[in-house]
């Protein structure tokens, strides 16, 4: 349709008197922003570690899929089906849009809102009311709209500004807690798997234990039946074998519970589990590590660490977001509207009417509030740097303490290996004696208690080490690489 008058005549002609105004207004608040411009945070870190770990390689420890220096399939699968399946770290993927959407809303505070009106309305004067009454009164008209309405608020001492800074903080903070839930969820499957291995492991042995316990039963019972030596011995080994046997039931419910706590992290069921997870293995253990970097190389890798930053800069921006009330807003209001009593004369030249001008708003009386609501923000913004220094104190503490149960476990391991050897054989050595009469069945008794719990000990001790390294893959911040993870954030 072609209209009768010059709408971009118009639309651009109060366009100019705008940007005149908005230029007018800009001068007025120079190019200070309301609130503080955030500096990363510096902290005082040790130059090396206080633990170390004896390495036979050089170089220094990599990271990332660091489950791959297990050299286990299984392990592999059973991460990839974790990552894909998880429903905590969906629920994870899904904060991340919604820090999307919130950056994009802040976002539009940028910017204009213009909306469409419209409208029909039948009205009839009283005939009884002031100059309606003495015309006569009773007139009924009707009225035809069609319009647009235009505010837009001018950033001019930066508040939206500042809240865009904040959101885009928060979201690259969300995104760092995505990291870092990723992060700890390879490295609970692999600790859960970890657990499976050794309580089969400990399964094995209880059952090899058991069966060498029953060849002592029939040892004692024949040289009964020889009348060689008393019923006691045939009751003492009965009740050392019914200990033993009662403890693999306790082993097979850990087993059980534990495969459901993995099933969870797989975002399936314990069956599922089961088929992923196969026929027993050994226990998988991760070559000895490489140098360690240095604990600010840590902070730099750690998701946890940057999203701690990420929300102290997402905070400190808010003081200023809060600051913006102390001072006027200014606005630009505009209105075009096409107004007439009868439909067909709408698009007419005589029924427009527009309205266009600056505006402003101050909060004169509510000071000490807003003083407050300032005060309140700079109270959080020292409290998120506070929680930065304690993650970062938490993230060396971890380092730490896994390197340091790396090595102790280690040192453990040795003497434990060559105890259950020992045992095994004391085993041997005492029931041949046994069967000559040379020893009492009392020896017999305490060889094979000890052999039991220290061969359990040898698989509990590999288990120990094998779940430190895991610990300490992820307190350097490993589990993931960063193409997948910006590849999983692009969703």
């Amino acid at each position: 349709m072609q209209l009768p008058f010059d709408w971009n005549r118009i639309f651009f002609t109060a366009l100019s008197r705008g940007v005149i105004t908005l230029i007018s207004l800009v001068s007025l608040a120079g190019c200070k922003f309301a609130g503080v411009d955030y500096e990363p945070p510096q902290v005082d870190l040790p130059d090396a570690w206080n633990a170390r770990i004896v390495s036979s390689q050089a170089g220094l420890l990599a990271v990332d899929k660091w489950w791959e220096r297990f050299e286990d399939e299984t392990l592999d699968a059973l991460i990839d089906t974790a990552i894909d399946e998880n429903r905590s770290l969906a629920i994870a993927y899904e904060r991340v849009v919604q820090a999307r959407l919130a950056r994009t809303i802040s976002n539009s505070g940028l910017f204009p809102k213009i909306g469409g009106t419209g409208g029909f309305s039948r009205e009839r004067t009283s005939e009884n009311v002031g100059l309606s009454a003495s015309a006569g009164g009773g007139a009924t008209n009707s009225f035809y709209s069609v319009g647009t309405v235009l505010t837009w608020e001018l950033d001019v001492l930066g508040g939206v500004r500042r809240s865009i800074e904040s959101a885009d903080a928060s979201l690259q903070a969300t995104e760092e807690n995505y990291r870092d839930f990723m992060v700890l969820l390879i490295s609970e499957v692999a600790r859960s798997y970890l657990d499976i291995c050794t309580l089969e492991e400990r399964i094995k042995l209880a059952r090899q234990n058991t069966e060498n316990q029953k060849g002592s039963l029939k040892l004692a019972n024949d040289r009964f039946d020889a009348g060689l030596v008393p019923r006691q011995d045939i009751t003492q080994a009965q009740t050392n074998l019914a200990d033993t046997q009662a403890f693999l039931p306790q082993l097979r419910q850990q087993r059980i519970a534990t495969l459901n706590r993995l099933s969870i992290l797989l975002g399936g069921y314990a069956a599922e589990t089961e088929q992923l997870i196969g026929q027993h293995k050994v226990i998988p253990m991760p070559p000895e590590g490489s140098e360690i970097e240095t604990p600010a190389d840590v902070l730099r890798a750690r998701p946890d660490v940057r999203a701690a930053e990420r929300q102290l800069a997402a905070q400190t921006a808010r003081i200023g977001v809060a600051e913006a009330d102390l001072y006027p807003r200014f606005a630009l209001n505009g209105n075009l509207t096409l107004l007439a009593n009868e439909s067909g004369d709408v698009f007419e030249t005589g029924s427009r009417a527009y309205g266009f001008g600056p505006a402003f708003r101050w909060n004169l009386f509510n000071m000490g509030r807003v003083r407050s609501l300032i005060d309140i923000e700079e109270s959080r913004t020292r409290e998120a740097y506070l929680a930065y220094e304690n993650t970062v104190l938490e993230a060396v503490q971890e380092v730490e303490t896994s390197m340091s149960a790396i090595a102790n476990e280690r040192d453990r391991l040795v003497s434990v290996k060559l105890g259950a050897e020992s045992a095994k054989e004391t085993v041997f050595l005492v029931k041949e004696n046994y069967s000559k009469g040379l020893v009492d069945f009392q020896n017999v008794l305490d060889a094979e208690r000890t052999a039991t719990r220290v061969e359990d000990n040898y698989a509990v001790s590999q288990g120990l080490i094998a779940k430190a390294y895991v610990s300490l893959y992820s307190a350097l911040g490993g589990g993931f690489s960063e193409e997948s993870i910006q590849s999983a954030l692009k969703k």
